[in-house]
């Protein structure tokens, strides 16, 4: 019961009890003595602690907590039902709870209880000293933030939202950034140029077609090592080449690129029999659609 003096007339307390042993008249005499102080302002729940998040109790609702205080005292509080003792815990509400626990594993307790939210984590103090059979018993007592989970707060150096009363003055208009549109052009400072000029009586003169040739495998004015069109005749002497029957290393250059060398003539022609003149067909001319 010295753990219950803290309670003031007007709280809302929450009692979680495990098991009450031989003595279960000891429950019902707190919870008469809580209920005296607290009054009518005030309210006194109990709970079973396997059962206690099956309450579906208000969230933050009770000023103050009670486990394990009355009766046996638990092994353990889960780190679940710490996080929902702190949900349904007011801002600035106070817990306690006592549990038989070895020393080596007090400062895990306290762990427990600053990962589920809570502060102001003090000591363990030792309620029952350790026997021959049970383990010593402690009480931990901690207390839930001012504020409630989830709440945000403006920072000093943020701009603050003005008041709903005052009345905001007219935003000045932004300058609009200039942009260019062919608008402009119509104004007599811009100076066009005459597209006639950007070509001379040269640039109009048509190409001789002899001058165009270019090499099949480069696709350059320049024949390559091994020029079998006649383009390297033609850059030589300056004349037109004559074609060229070509002749067959292999013998096999008609049946297809399959059967032919990197160099062969025939190379991206398609099959044909031996001495027949290779022609394509109007199919093959045309683009596909």
């Amino acid at each position: 019961m010295d753990h219950l003096k803290d309670i003031c007339e007007g709280d809302k307390v929450l009692l979680v009890w495990t098991d009450l042993g031989s003595d279960t008249e000891k429950l019902q005499e707190a919870v008469s003595k809580m209920k005296e102080t607290v009054g009518g302002s005030g309210s006194v729940a109990v709970e079973n602690l396997e059962r206690v998040k099956m309450g579906n109790h208000s969230q933050s609702y009770f000023n103050k907590i009670y486990s394990g205080c009355i009766g046996e005292p638990v092994i353990d509080h889960p780190g679940d039902t710490l996080a929902y003792f702190l949900q349904i815990l007011a801002p600035s509400g106070k817990i306690t709870i006592v549990e038989r626990c070895e020393e080596s594993k007090l400062p895990t307790v306290k762990s427990s209880l600053v990962f589920a939210g809570f502060t102001d984590c003090q000591e363990p103090e030792i309620v029952l000293s350790s026997t021959e059979k049970a383990l010593p018993v402690y009480a931990w007592k901690a207390s839930k933030p001012k504020f409630e989970v989830g709440a945000s707060r403006l920072l000093s150096f943020a701009k603050k939202p003005a008041p709903p009363s005052e009345e905001k003055a007219p935003a000045a208009a932004k300058p609009q950034a200039n942009t260019w549109t062919l608008d402009d052009l119509e104004d007599e400072t811009v100076e066009l140029i005459d597209e006639d000029t950007l070509l001379d009586e040269s640039d109009l003169v048509k190409p001789d077609p002899k001058s165009l040739r270019v090499c099949g495998t480069t696709g350059k004015r320049k024949a390559c090592k091994d020029c079998s069109c006649g383009l390297r005749e033609e850059l030589d002497a300056g004349k037109e080449p004559t074609k060229k029957s070509f002749t067959s290393s292999c013998g096999s250059c008609y049946l297809g690129d399959a059967f032919r060398c990197g160099s062969c003539p025939y190379l991206g022609m398609p099959a044909f029999k031996p001495g027949e003149k290779i022609q394509l067909s109007d199919r093959q001319l045309n683009a596909d659609k």
